[in-house]
This record gives C-alpha cells, sequence and structure tokens, in this order.
C-alpha cells in the first residue's frame, strides 16, 4: 500500500480509538481488519508519530526562590523546579516542560523567535506541544558547531520548533565560528546570513540557553578547539560563561578575547533590544555563569532549579541566601 494512504488509514485508526473512544473490536468491524491487526495499527502510529500521547504533570515549583531572583536581578518573571525527590532524567524533563509551557504562551501568531543551541533549550524544544499552528518564523541566531552533536545544534532545534509551532525556519548558513574577525565580517554581509540575523535581531522572543566553562559540554569550546588549559586560561581572567556564543564575567560585563570577534550570531546588544529574551539553565555547576548572564541586563525570564537559584542567590549575595545554610539545596529557611 502507498506510504501516505498507509499513514492515513493510521491516523483513522487512532483517531477512532483515542478521540472517539471506540474499542479494538468495534475499529476492526470498522475498517474490516483482525482486532490484531488494529492493535498493531496503533502501535505503529505511536511509533510513526502519526498519534503523539503526552501526559501533561504539574511539577512543583519553589516559589520563594522565584520571588527572591525576580527581586535580586529585576527579572519580568523566574520559574524554578524544585528537584526534591527526582532523578536526574525527571529533572531534565521538568524543566522542559516548564520551559514549554512557558513558550507555548508566549508565542503569538505572526510572532518571530530566535533560537540558540543548548542542553537545555533541546529540552525546552522537545516538550513543545504539537500543533498550536502559530503561523511563526524561527530564526536560528547563532551559527552551527562542526563535529557536535548534531540534535543540540542550533539548526536542528530552530527546525523542529518550527515544525511543532507551525511555521517556516530562517537558517543561518553558517559556523558559529569564524576563521578570523575579517572573515566573521564577509560572512554576515552574506545575503542569507544578513537576512537571519537581521530577523533574529527584530525577534519578538529568543530562546537562549547559558554555558559555563565545562569543556565536556561547552558547544564553543568544541567549536574552537580549546583545551582544557585553555579554558583554565580563560576562566583565570573573568570568563564564567557565554550566552548566545558571546561571553561574559560574572559581573555581566563582556569578557575580551579573540573568540568573541569571530561568533556569527547577535550580539548583547541587540539581545537586549529583543522584547522577550527567555534563558533555560539548571544544576549548581551552572549558578555562576547563571549569575554572569543575569547581570547583563539580556534576559526577561528565567527557567531553571532549586540548586542552580539557591547558589546563584548565594554568589550574588541576597540577603535571603545569607540566612540559609551553606550547602542547601533550596532556599526554604525561615525569615
Amino acid at each position: 500500500m502507498d506510504e501516505p494512504i498507509y499513514r492515513d488509514m493510521l491516523a483513522d485508526v487512532a483517531a477512532m480509538y483515542y478521540l472517539r473512544e471506540m474499542t479494538q473490536e468495534q475499529i476492526a468491524r470498522a475498517v474490516g481488519v483482525s482486532r490484531v491487526k488494529v492493535h498493531r495499527m496503533l502501535k505503529e502510529a505511536r511509533e510513526a508519530r502519526v498519534v503523539e500521547i503526552t501526559i501533561h504533570r504539574s511539577w512543583p515549583r519553589d516559589r520563594r526562590l522565584e520571588a527572591a531572583l525576580v527581586s535580586h536581578f529585576g527579572l519580568r518573571e523566574v520559574f524554578v523546579l524544585q528537584t526534591s525527590g527526582l532523578d536526574d532524567a525527571s529533572i531534565w524533563r521538568g524543566i522542559g516542560e516548564i520551559g514549554a509551557r512557558r513558550l507555548e504562551t508566549l508565542v503569538k501568531d505572526d510572532s518571530t523567535i530566535a533560537v540558540c543551541l543548548g542542553r537545555s533549550t533541546y529540552q525546552v524544544v522537545q516538550a513543545v506541544r504539537s500543533g498550536l499552528r502559530r503561523r511563526v518564523r524561527v530564526a536560528q541566531a547563532l551559527g552551527s558547531v562542526p563535529f557536535a552533536t548534531p540534535e543540540l545544534d542550533s539548526a536542528t532545534l530552530a527546525r523542529q520548533l518550527a515544525t511543532r509551532l507551525g511555521g517556516e525556519v530562517l537558517y543561518l548558513p553558517s559556523p558559529m565560528l569564524a576563521d578570523s574577525p575579517e572573515a566573521t565580517e564577509v560572512l554576515r554581509r552574506q545575503p542569507d546570513i544578513e537576512r537571519t540575523l537581521s530577523a533574529a535581531a527584530s525577534a519578538d522572543v529568543a530562546l537562549v540557553g547559558i554555558g559555563n566553562l565545562d569543556p565536556a559540554h561547552w558547544r564553543l569550546a568544541t567549536a574552537a578547539g580549546l583545551t582544557p588549559e585553555e579554558l583554565a586560561e580563560m576562566a583565570s581572567t573573568g570568563a564564567v560563561g557565554d550566552i548566545a556564543g558571546l561571553i561574559f564575567t560574572e559581573e555581566g560585563h563582556l569578557h575580551r578575547n579573540e573568540l568573541t570577534d569571530r561568533v556569527i550570531g547577535l550580539t548583547l546588544d541587540e539581545l537586549r533590544r529583543i522584547g522577550t529574551v527567555f534563558a533555560v539553565a539548571f544544576g549548581s555547576a551552572k549558578a555562576r555563569a547563571i549569575v554572569g548572564t543575569l547581570r547583563t541586563g539580556v534576559v526577561d525570564v528565567l527557567c531553571t532549579d532549586d540548586n542552580a537559584a539557591g547558589e546563584a542567590l548565594r554568589i550574588a549575595g541576597s540577603a535571603l541566601a545569607a540566612r540559609c545554610p551553606k550547602g542547601a539545596s533550596s532556599l526554604r529557611c525561615n525569615a
């Protein structure tokens, strides 16, 4: 049987079962196949993603930490996942779903969304529900990283988000890093690159991750081929992390280094002009990078977990953090 016709058949069977709540026996009689065949078709429909089943879980949040971060850093909104009793897989899933639900409400018809690479942004994109049909444009806001994990790359995430939201994707046909500052200027003037960066700079929402100087996971280090020794040298001069490929200090200043002028992506000033910059990062190892990012004045909305949030407030010298014992995973302390 022709594949598109068979997929339509799978969709019909799935609709009868999941929407019309018909039994497999009733479907078998209606379609003219055996009940065993119906069972197999429902399994095929799930495996081929003709039908997707989403379980909406209410994830616990730490409202006190959220309020403390909003107050200390002047953020518009913060979402903090409570991690007590959750394993690592659940924490990843919880961050993704909390972030996705908020992103879905931020995106309106005809919105433009700028997207950067990262493990955290990947989790959010995967949790965005299909079929919202917002007629959006998703612009890749940072060049790609050769030889990195393909599913985490900006181009892949932009395509997946556009597919889920029912919009179009604008690719940035460029590496994250050019070979030299001169090559950066040449690439930025290329029509396709200039068009996508212009669209990203005028976006309504930007979805970004926050990188730290972890040699095992920092995509910028992969793109630049930095050694652990070079990363240590960078840290010794004040670097704590990056947002959209732009390295910053704990004080929130742009860290001057030879990589900065080679990045093909948005500038900090361009990010600041975007209506809503939504940053996602979690884990206490990211705390110092989160502090530096929030001090740049770029981020409007943050999604994180209680471990990162508590440590970030401690690093930032929050009065709330000062009242809590060192090593506490969350700031649930008496006032």
